[in-house]
């Protein structure tokens, strides 16, 4: 059995919140946006319409699908207008903290139907379930980015989720055009769970000087058949996502081979995190 979905309420309107409404939009769902800052909420809107401008000219989409998303789009820095969703998706930096507040914000104002999830790429669910009223309806729903173009969604079950929660999620992702990858809520489930260690070992191989930027992205393109470096895939993230994750595992696990490279941490410090701050491994200035 599933819940029918029609209105989704997606918290934070930073890069994967932005990608995630633009993507249920386009697929016929109405969508609020909300964040604590204007300024993210109109940057959020500038990229949907940019990137839609751009799909036009490519003749992916034609003006009228452009319309007809828009017009399922809503943003606003009220969070009193997702209480009456039927699920809510917090997309909120890989804090757990911050992830608390967030939920415990939540309780005792939503709908008692209204399904709870966190994009989360590596926090226990379970736990996150533990700060809602609700943890029979809360699930991970772990989006890649960029999450309009990119196939795969693992969906990860807490302790307590039901059956039902599961479904409907499943049925969500696949109504957007997804593949599903089912995960228990362990550290950082499948993929961050197997892609983390490798970028931090690149970032180690680049700190000891065994080689360059440069060379280190090259030799995994042209010599692992990947379609994007280790270093170049790690700015695309955010180091500071890299960073979180990896301390994520390292902690949950206490094993040594976890343990996150001086450089990260140091590049993370000087605010360089990649695309979003235009300074990371590469210059995008």
């Amino acid at each position: 059995m599933t819940k029918k979905i029609k209105k989704l309420g997606i918290i934070g309107a930073g890069q994967m919140g932005t990608g995630i409404a633009h993507l249920c939009a386009h697929a016929g769902y109405n969508v609020v946006l909300t964040d604590i800052s204007a300024e993210n909420l109109k940057n959020a809107q500038k990229k949907i319409e940019q990137e839609m401008s751009a799909q036009i000219k490519a003749k992916q989409i034609t003006e009228e699908e452009q319309e007809r998303t828009l017009e399922q789009l809503t943003f606003s820095m009220h969070d009193g207008v997702i209480f009456e969703r039927d699920i809510i998706i917090e997309t909120a930096s890989e804090n757990e903290q911050v992830k608390k507040k967030i939920f415990s914000n939540l309780k005792g104002k939503i709908s008692s139907h209204t399904l709870l999830a966190s994009n989360t790429s590596s926090l226990s669910i379970t736990k996150l379930a533990s700060f809602t009223d609700r943890p029979e309806q809360f699930i991970g729903i772990h989006f890649m980015n960029p999450a309009t173009r990119m196939k795969l969604i693992e969906l990860i079950p807490g302790f307590l989720t039901n059956e039902e929660t599961l479904q409907t999620t499943r049925n969500i992702a696949e109504t957007l055009g997804k593949t599903v990858v089912l995960s228990k809520d362990f550290p950082a489930f499948i993929l961050n769970r197997i892609l983390l260690p490798m970028i931090n070992e690149a970032i180690f191989t680049l700190y000891e000087g065994v080689g360059s930027v440069e060379a280190i992205d090259t030799s995994m393109k042209l010599g692992a058949n990947h379609p994007m470096g280790p270093l170049q895939l790690a700015d695309f993230i955010g180091l500071d996502t890299c960073l979180s994750i990896i301390q994520v595992l390292q902690k949950e696990f206490s094993d040594p081979k976890y343990r996150p490279c001086p450089l990260l941490i140091k590049y993370v410090e000087a605010g360089w995190w990649g695309r979003k701050t235009k300074r990371g491994f590469y210059d995008y200035q």
